[in-house]
């Protein structure tokens, strides 16, 4: 096959990539619009994230700074019906907002969808029914530049026609061959239609670039893989020929030359190539299937293999985005963007994720890489993407903002809350420089904890393997070898500012502790000896030793009937202290976190208590916790303090559902209130969610409590069930028959009017056995 070039479009592509190259770096963003079809059944991320019925949502995302949006105009959406019944105001009243914000729409038609009902990813029709479509958006908004009319085809294909995920459930090579030309000939096709009305229009191609590893054994079948991720690039770009690896594959799948031959005759090549990656994108392949867990293995016909993420098993870490960008260049030389950046995790691993990306791209662009952009994506999270959008279960991952805030149990609607991602997408976008400690710890996906399975090798010819198999040929790599060929960046503690953490004797500061170390938040637990929070001298001397970016208060007096006959020293610990550490606080600019307790209220009402609710307290404990409240928030309204309640967990052994196990399980007797209704609350949750919140910079009072209401008793008798142990000797008595010396109210549930941050409790027993075990 020969090929003709157009040497003045070329000449004048190079004059665009070399000016582009000297371009800033520019932050695009993006909403999760997955609008995708399984059975019978759509299940559309713009109706789970608000989107759909919130136009003041574009409003904030231009608070960003952005430059450009991948922006929905849905075939699924405008025309379920087919054109002649197509609306089209949803994208009218979106899309000129966008245009009175000067933030440019990169227009999506199909989003892992497979279009109306009357139409499917194998129909031969969907080229062009997907081409009259882009027409019709084209007709409608000629201004519109920048389009994706399918995303990621090759993936999309994959999870519909190899993998049997979405619609139309093929699981064959054939139904993905189908599928992905259909998808790519549909590109093509609507970007013709689409030039006729704005011959300047762009196709902006993305596509998730995986990347394969193996044992030496399943070295084939990595080569494939490898070969065939690049596959709807290589068909648009007309590289698809005889000579080509994939040449024999998609001929013995069933497709035909003259099928092939078509897309060496009506090339569309990207103008910008849109990388999108995950951690989880890249994996290795290994023979040796009893080193993985059973759900890992699968095969091809010739050998069976566990198929598991490759940052779980390989000593050096991934190839990483800089490494994925730059063989996209190497391999196509058109112009690129990350189109997607997003890891579903904590808080500042999220930001580690942007930030690394941010980095590989501005070092690409240095080199003279025509690098456009990188994409913060999910500005609203996503929604079950932990299966992949086969179930609607609700999962729910925070983006750019976070929808968890108000209270949708309250009836109230999502209202977007921007996270610490905000600040930084905004940061980028203003050419600020970023230098938050959080951003110093490398992410967990170079630290040595990602190691889950016995350690690989994989960035050589020949990789070796860790394995407890006697007759395995693979070696093993020592514990020295994993070190020194992982990617894990060595730093200097004393290079990052730690966050100090008071209470280094109670349960909640040492959660905090043993969660900071698994999160790469490099911490340091003060005791009183340290620090004496009631002494402002000792409380200085923290703060110039340490210089901390932040103080977690996790101290206080917490015996709630000694209160009772030792006021003073109550007040002293949980109200004077927290008000001297605020003003340190304030006076250092570091951000802060204290607690407070569901004992502020008198239970007189029957509906859980919201941050607004008026406070009450019955004992003494409570009016320590009131008064620290007020101290706190007035000597440093920045400050964060969260109510919460009735703490149980798996790292301590006085906690309630502790010690009601164990009491039922040797047969004792266990004696627990019927009529005080309360709202457990699971440490490692509530820390996990303090540490998203502090990180945040978030302030003033926030509720924090596993979703429920329930008796004493009834805690111990659903902690006891999900445990198997009998409650044959669990004796539910009213409150007043355990002689308590302090009141307390007969309901203090907690529930929320700023968000629902917290799992059930169902969810949190469940956890917390697996935790003890």
């Amino acid at each position: 096959m020969t090929f003709v070039f157009n040497s003045s479009k070329d000449a004048m592509n190079n004059v665009l990539r070399e000016n582009n190259s000297q371009l800033p770096l520019e932050v695009w963003a993006g909403v999760e619009c997955t609008v995708n079809r399984v059975g019978d059944e759509y299940l559309d991320q713009l109706e789970r994230n608000g989107h759909a019925t919130r136009l003041d949502d574009l409003d904030l995302f231009a608070e960003l700074g952005i430059k450009a949006i991948r922006y929905p105009v849905l075939w699924e959406k405008i025309a379920p019906n087919g054109l002649e019944n197509a609306d089209w105001s949803w994208a009218d009243e979106r899309l000129g907002r966008l245009r009175e914000l000067g933030i440019c729409p990169i227009v999506g038609l199909v989003h892992h969808g497979s279009g109306p009902r009357d139409t499917s990813l194998v129909d031969p029709e969907f080229p062009e029914k997907l081409a009259v479509f882009a027409r019709a958006v084209a007709d409608r908004y000629p201004w519109v530049t920048y389009y994706t009319p399918v995303n990621e085809p090759l993936t999309t294909a994959r999870f519909s026609g190899m993998y049997g995920h979405w619609y139309p459930h093929g699981r064959d090579d054939l139904t993905f061959a189908r599928a992905l030309l259909g998808e790519c000939r549909g590109v093509a096709l609507a970007m013709k239609a689409i030039r006729e009305v704005n011959p300047s229009a762009q196709l902006v191609q993305t596509e998730d670039l995986g990347k394969i590893y193996s044992t030496p054994k399943l070295e084939y079948q990595a080569e494939f893989e490898n070969d065939r991720r690049w596959l709807s690039l290589d068909l648009l770009c007309g590289r698809i020929n005889p000579t080509h690896s994939m040449w024999g594959y998609l001929k013995n799948c069933g497709i035909s030359e003259a099928e092939l031959e078509t897309f060496l005759e009506n090339t569309c090549p990207p103008d910008i190539i849109g990388i999108n990656h995950y951690l989880t994108s890249e994996r290795f392949l290994d023979e040796h299937t009893e080193n993985y867990p059973v759900w890992t293995h699968g095969g091809n016909g010739r050998d069976k293999y566990a198929d598991v993420e490759a940052v779980r098993v390989c000593a050096e870490g991934l190839a990483g985005p800089r490494t994925l960008l730059l063989e996209a260049w190497e391999r196509y030389h058109l112009p690129l963007a990350v189109t997607e950046a997003h890891i579903s995790c904590t808080r500042e691993e999220q930001l580690r994720w942007l930030y690394e990306v941010w980095n590989a791209a501005k070092e690409l662009q240095a080199e003279g890489v025509d690098i456009r952009a990188v994409t913060a994506w999910a500005l609203l999270g996503s929604y079950d993407w932990n299966s992949l959008v086969t179930k609607s279960q609700g999962y729910y991952e925070p983006g750019v903002f976070d929808l968890r805030s108000r209270s949708v149990s309250r009836g109230e609607s999502p209202h977007p809350r921007p996270t610490a991602i905000a600040k930084m997408v905004q940061d980028l976008a203003n050419g600020h420089q970023l230098n938050h400690p959080l951003l110093e710890t490398p992410g967990w996906w170079h630290r040595q904890q990602r190691l889950l399975y016995p350690t690989v090798s994989c960035h050589t010819k020949n990789p070796t393997i860790s394995s407890n198999n006697p007759k395995s040929k693979i070696v093993r790599l020592s514990e020295a070898e994993v070190q020194n060929r992982s990617t894990e960046r060595s730093r200097s503690p004393k290079l990052i500012r730690p966050l100090a953490i008071v209470g280094a004797r109670g349960t909640l500061g040492k959660a905090f502790a043993r969660l900071c170390e698994v999160r790469g938040i490099s911490s340091h637990l003060l005791t009183r000896q340290e620090m004496d929070i009631t002494d402002p001298a000792s409380v200085d001397a923290m703060f110039t030793q340490l210089k901390p970016w932040a103080v977690v208060n996790a101290a206080g007096y917490v015996r709630v009937d000694d209160a009772e006959r030792e006021p003073h020293l109550c007040l002293q610990v949980n109200a004077e202290g927290p008000a001297i550490l605020a003003a340190a606080c304030a006076e250092h600019n570091v951000a802060l976190l204290t607690f407070s307790s569901d004992l502020v209220f008198d239970g007189a009402v029957s509906n859980p208590y919201v941050e607004t609710d008026t406070v009450a307290p019955l004992n003494v404990y409570g009016c320590s916790k009131v008064l620290a409240e007020k101290l706190v928030l007035q000597a440093y309204p920045a400050a964060l303090v969260i109510r919460t309640s009735a703490f149980f967990g798996p790292w301590d052994e006085y906690n309630f559902v502790t010690i009601a196990l164990r009491q039922l399980s040797a047969g004792n007797n266990f004696i627990a209130a019927e009529d005080a209704i309360v709202s457990p609350t699971y440490v490692p949750d509530l820390v996990n969610v303090s540490l998203d919140l502090l990180i945040d910079g978030e302030c003033g009072l926030w509720h924090l409590a596993n979703k429920s209401a329930i008796a004493w008793a009834d805690l111990a008798r659903l902690a006891a069930k999900q445990a198997g142990v009998s409650v044959t000797n669990l004796i539910s008595v009213p409150t007043e028959q355990l002689g308590l010396t302090a009141p307390r109210p007969t309901y203090s549930v907690l529930g929320s009017s700023r968000g629902e941050f917290m799992p059930s409790l169902d969810s949190a027993i469940s956890r917390y056995l697996e935790e003890r075990i």
